[in-house]
């Protein structure tokens, strides 16, 4: 649950701010029954700063698809800086990009590739 909730994090803090809406759109991914602990985990992750490398490297295999989900659900795709993450995060996933753009019709949300 950690690297999920990272995956959103980071792909919030990818143009260099978590705005309200995307702190909202995380905060109803978590629910209402989180602990203490989680909160902490939480408002550490999002004072910290983005470690993208780190990040990649702690991504365990079969779960890259999962993790790009959750990144594009953690941010309202409205911005270069956040298609420049997502565009980074996919290629270094090996996620190809016919993939990716599934993973985006899924949502709704604009394809990331032409």
């Amino acid at each position: 649950a950690g690297l999920l909730i990272r995956a959103m994090l980071n792909a919030a803090k990818s143009d260099g701010e978590i705005d309200a809406q995307e702190q909202a759109k995380i905060a109803e991914h978590l629910g209402d029954d989180i602990s203490p602990e989680e909160v902490a985990f939480v408002r550490q992750e999002m004072e910290s700063p983005l470690d993208f490398d780190t990040f990649i490297a702690s991504v365990p295999q079969g779960m890259e698809q999962q993790v790009y989900l959750m990144s594009l659900m953690g941010i309202d795709l409205d911005s270069q800086a956040e298609a420049q993450y997502l565009d980074r995060l996919a290629k270094s996933m090996n996620i190809d990009q016919n993939s990716v753009n599934q993973i985006h019709a899924q949502l709704g949300v604009p394809a990331l590739y032409a």
